[in-house]
C-alpha cells in the first residue's frame, strides 16, 4: 500500500505545473473537469468559446487538450482540422471529451488528429490515467 502510495505521489510531482487547454462550453462540466485536474496539479486554462481558442494557445503554450466537439460558435471537427494544419500546434495531443456517442464520430476525430475519445460522462480516473500517459510518452 505504502509503495502504490509512493507510486501516486511520484506521477503527481512528475507533472505539476503541466499545461492543459481545456475547451467544453457547458459551465459545470468546464468547472468540475478544471477542478479535478487542478487538483492532480495541471495548470488549466479553461475556454467556453471557440472563437478565442488560438489567441489562448498562443499565450497559455498548451502541452495537452482536452477538446468538446459540440461547442456554441464553432464546429470541434472544424478545429481539429485547423490544428492539424498548423505544425507547431499539430504536436499538442488532443484528447476529445464529447457527448457524440457514435463510432463515426470517434473515428472522425481520431483521423483529424485526436489522440484519444471520452464520450460523457467521462470517467474522471481514466481521465487523468490517460492524460498522465500523454505526459509519460512526451517525455520520456
Amino acid at each position: 500500500m505504502t509503495a502504490h502510495l509512493l507510486t501516486i505521489n511520484q506521477q503527481l510531482k512528475s507533472h505539476q505545473l503541466r499545461r492543459v487547454l481545456l475547451l467544453e462550453d457547458n459551465d459545470v462540466n468546464r468547472m468540475l473537469l478544471s477542478d479535478y485536474l487542478s487538483y492532480y496539479g495541471y495548470n488549466v486554462q479553461g475556454l467556453s468559446k471557440g472563437s478565442t481558442f488560438f489567441s489562448t494557445i498562443e499565450k497559455f503554450q498548451p502541452e495537452l487538450m482536452l477538446l468538446d466537439l459540440k461547442l456554441p460558435d464553432i464546429d470541434g471537427y472544424s478545429l481539429l482540422e485547423q490544428i492539424q494544419k498548423k505544425p507547431s500546434l499539430s504536436k499538442i495531443p488532443i484528447i476529445v471529451v464529447s457527448a457524440f456517442a457514435f463510432k463515426a464520430d470517434q473515428e472522425r476525430a481520431m483521423r483529424l488528429g485526436a489522440r484519444h475519445y471520452f464520450v460523457k460522462p467521462v470517467n474522471l480516473k481514466n481521465l487523468i490515467l490517460t492524460i498522465q500517459e500523454e505526459f509519460t510518452e512526451r517525455y520520456v
